[in-house]
């Protein structure tokens, strides 16, 4: 699988007075990163959540490098890189366009069905948890030479 980056345009709306993203909105970048990472693994939240699985986040760690700036476009880099039958951990890197390491971030997901019981998804849905073995063995996106 050939996951690509994540482009994203920092918004005014996002940064306080001295045009620097507030910390809050990283949460946001790394979810909308995510869900993209799962398109492209052919696994939408619509297509998991039809299927009865929620993957809430169960930790979010943030590594703050450099601050990110309205009219800045960064690339979101996210990789699978472990997975066990009931949770998933993802490691992000967010790049200025010229590669230069602005932020790290991890979470840590669990498979939980609607009424938020873990499930071992490996047993419950072995075709959804090949498709995450897929993405851990895939890597991190690379960055452009």
């Amino acid at each position: 699988m050939n996951v690509k980056p994540y482009r994203r345009r920092i918004n005014y709306y996002e940064t306080d007075q001295m045009q620097v993203v507030h910390h809050s909105n990283y949460a946001r970048y790394l979810e909308e990163s995510r869900l993209d990472l799962m398109d492209q693994m052919g696994l939408s939240y619509a297509r998991l959540e039809h299927l009865g699985i929620i993957i809430p986040v169960l930790e979010l760690h943030d590594y703050y490098t450099m601050a990110l700036h309205f009219g800045e476009t960064v690339m979101i880099y996210p990789h699978i890189y472990k997975l066990s039958p009931v949770r998933f951990w993802l490691h992000y890197e967010i790049r200025g366009l010229d590669g230069t390491l602005l932020h790290k971030a991890e979470t840590v997901h669990g498979f939980v069905d609607k009424s938020f019981r873990p499930m071992n998804l490996k047993k419950q849905f072995p075709e959804v948890f090949r498709l995450f073995e897929e993405a851990v063995e895939s890597g991190m996106p690379s960055m452009p030479e």
